[in-house]
């Protein structure tokens, strides 16, 4: 803080030197900073935005006159979405809704239908790798060997399609007349069983028709359909 006996004499000179408030030198010096033109006194004027192209108005109408026209259908929509969330969450959190929903016959058609593709998937690769072992075998002449080969997998696809049906001991020639087995399956399986009769107990030599034929016989058995109920 400047002493009050400094600030007295500051006071003092500044009124000795009268230059330093006089109005006229002020101005003076005013006009002069203000004709160079160097000091902003003003803001300048903000330019107009530009035009809306009459493509993007058109488009905006259009949106518009949408909104406006399906304004009467957004509640309903609403409704039925809300709807359709609150059955989503009740399926996936209450499992007796759940349950009842899997029990309907139009979703439990659509599981059936799928866990069947997926295990004919399956069974059609199996059935290719026997079927690949068996023409190998029936290459080499040895049609006898291929269609034993075809019988013992076809006891196998019966045993896993009708579970307890198999049993010890029990004959080609008795699964064949078993009444458990489709038509489809049962005839097919009989072909297979007899030409191995004939070719193990019959003496005789199996040709390449009868393989031919055993071999259309075992594709029959791998249709998944060709197992339904009769």
């Amino acid at each position: 803080m400047m002493p009050a006996g400094l600030a007295q004499a500051a006071v003092a000179a500044a009124s000795d030197d009268g230059w330093l408030i006089d109005p006229e030198l002020v101005d003076r010096g005013y006009r002069q900073t203000m004709a160079g033109g160097g000091i902003q006194t003003s803001l300048p004027a903000m330019p107009d935005p530009p035009e809306t192209p009459d493509w993007l108005k058109s488009l905006f109408a259009a949106l518009r006159d949408f909104f406006e026209w399906s304004q009467p259908a957004v509640k309903p929509l609403l409704w039925i979405a809300a709807i359709a969330l609150a059955l989503l969450l009740l399926y996936h959190f209450v499992p007796a809704f759940a349950r009842w929903v899997d029990s309907l016959p139009f979703f439990r058609a659509r599981k059936e239908g799928g866990e069947d593709d997926v295990e004919g998937v399956a069974e059609a690769g199996a059935a290719r790798a026997l079927l690949a072992e068996a023409d190998a075998l029936a290459a080499a002449g040895r049609f006898a060997e291929a269609i034993h080969l075809l019988l013992y997998r076809s006891v196998e696809d019966i045993e896993g399609r009708r579970p307890g049906l198999v049993r010890p001991a029990m004959t080609s020639r008795e699964l064949a007349a078993a009444h458990d087995l489709p038509t489809v399956a049962r005839t097919a399986f009989s072909r297979i069983a007899r030409a191995v009769e004939i070719s193990l107990f019959g003496g005789r030599a199996i040709g390449g028709d009868t393989w031919e034929s055993c071999r259309s016989a075992y594709a029959e058995l791998t249709v998944p359909k060709n197992w339904a109920r009769t």
